[in-house]
């Protein structure tokens, strides 16, 4: 049988305020097309669909008619909730997707309460079986242990063994006659960062090792980590990575889906299809003159530029005016003095919350690892809106 692998399409993410829905769309249909010229049985999406846990309405709309137009063509399609998803709110639409033949997760769930979904491929009849695993923060992996391997939480302390927990139990169901498939939202150990993630719930304690997959997986689909990877495992476990470039961090990956091919007793085959219909990012650097001097040369690129010259009143404003693809304008750290002047700011590596709170504790001289702790779980709770498994 044959399933495309894809995650992380973050609908309704703008980028330093510049609406990217029609790009987005462009994406989506792109996806799309590859999917039934492919022919495949079915569409796999790991998570982190929306980019916030309330999109907007013209988000949800491209969304479901994409959805249901994958489902129209006898595609079995299935998704999870990551974390920049409200997995409630997938809980709540789940009833209504199912009659539409889209299957949504939006929470953990036992195998025995429906966390493996099973059918049949169109293509061959094979039995395929997907164990599904949503995003989970550190404290609601306590609770779904809990609840789907009765593990007691004060006797597993490790996020990656209340993880493989989960997984024990899902995974519990697979059987050699079939295609066994996991699909999760989360961080292994050793990943590289795509650099458009959440640090918070990407770093810490959510990391687990590639280990946790068992051996009779015939692939593991995983979303989170925005760039296309292979993880060393006794499995194939695939980030099949976003499917355009979400942030300035991430102008130089490689955008694709993975066309999967699998059958019981044999190893997937996997094939990166790229995915073109993106608008390409680009920081470049130099003297306004030398920025300016070929407006055309960019094309649609959306930019980033970095000034390596002294700024001026009104600087910005000229070169948004010449460059109006233009998203963000830095001045170099050698003319950090003048950036006051030119309304610009100056071009500085990107410092996560935790380590923008950490240095606030030390200037005060606080030094306690419970406060960190309490800071993270803060920010998890504002950046993570859900409710118990």
């Amino acid at each position: 049988m044959k399933f495309l692998h894809t995650s992380d399409w973050h609908i309704g993410k703008t980028l330093k305020s510049r609406n990217r829905l029609e790009e987005q769309a462009g994406v989506l249909r792109e996806i799309t097309q590859i999917a039934v010229d492919n022919d495949v049985d079915a569409v796999l999406v790991a998570g982190d669909i929306y980019e916030n846990v309330a999109p907007t309405a013209d988000a949800h709309r491209l969304v479901v008619r994409t959805l249901l137009h994958l489902a129209r063509q006898n595609i079995e399609v299935v998704l999870i909730a990551g974390n920049h998803d409200h997995g409630a709110t997938f809980e709540a639409y789940k009833p209504l997707m199912d009659v539409a033949g889209i299957h949504v997760y939006g929470q953990a769930r036992s195998a025995a309460k429906g966390g493996v979904h099973t059918f049949r491929a169109k293509s061959t009849n094979e039995h395929v079986n997907i164990a599904v695993l949503p995003f989970l923060s550190q404290r609601y992996a306590v609770r779904a242990a809990e609840i789907i391997a009765n593990t007691p939480s004060q006797n597993v302390g490790a996020y990656d063994q209340l993880v493989r927990d989960v997984l024990t139990n899902l995974t519990g169901t697979f059987t050699p006659d079939a295609v066994n498939i996991i699909m999760a939202h989360l961080t292994c150990t050793g990943g590289k960062f795509g650099g458009g993630e959440r640090p918070a719930q990407s770093i810490m304690e959510y990391h687990v090792p590639a280990a946790i997959f068992p051996v009779e997986a015939h692939y593991v689909a995983l979303g989170h980590l925005h760039r296309r990877q292979q993880i060393p495992a006794a499995c194939p476990v695939h980030y099949s990575g976003s499917p355009y470039a979400i942030d300035f961090g991430e102008q130089n990956n490689t955008h694709v889906v993975c066309l999967v091919e699998a059958s019981p007793g044999t190893p997937a085959h996997i094939t990166d299809i790229p995915v073109t219909a993106g608008r390409s990012l680009r920081t470049v650097h130099g003297t306004v003159a030398q920025l300016t001097a070929d407006p055309a040369g960019y094309g649609k690129d959306y930019l980033r530029l970095v000034v390596t010259q002294p700024g001026y009143a009104g600087m910005r404003e000229d070169l948004y005016e010449a460059l109006p693809n233009a998203l963000q304008i830095l001045i170099h750290p050698d003319h950090a003095g003048t950036a006051v002047t030119a309304g610009i700011s100056v071009d500085q590596p990107v410092r996560t919350p935790a380590q923008l709170f950490a240095d606030y504790c030390h200037s005060v001289g606080v030094s306690d690892d419970r406060v960190a702790a309490l800071f993270n779980q803060l920010h998890d709770d504002l950046t993570r809106s859900t409710t118990r498994p």
